[in-house]
């Protein structure tokens, strides 16, 4: 297991979520959003809200992903983020 990255060892493994196979290829933010609304909410083992859970789940992805994500990649799941907010509830009002 040396060729792993710890950041896959924590994506597969973390306390935080059971995320759903595949969750961040899927080319719709909206879809993506409502996995890890899932995921989090039928977590037992977070430690924050659901929104928290997913929300950094999310970023802990993009972050770890960095320069090995297209320019699309990241325009998408930054969309994912919005999205998420909104099947939350927690949409920003303008």
């Amino acid at each position: 297991m040396p060729d792993r990255k710890w950041s896959q060892e924590v994506t597969d493994h973390s306390d935080a979520l059971d995320l759903e196979r595949d969750v961040f290829t899927n080319d719709d933010p909206h879809e993506i959003a409502l996995s890890l609304k899932r995921s989090a909410e039928r977590s037992k083992r977070r430690k924050g809200t659901p929104l928290q859970s997913a929300m950094g789940m999310l970023t802990f992805y993009i972050n770890r992903a960095g320069d090995s994500l297209s320019k699309t990649e990241q325009h998408k799941l930054e969309r994912a983020k919005n999205e998420l907010r909104r099947v939350f509830g927690r949409e920003q009002v303008a």
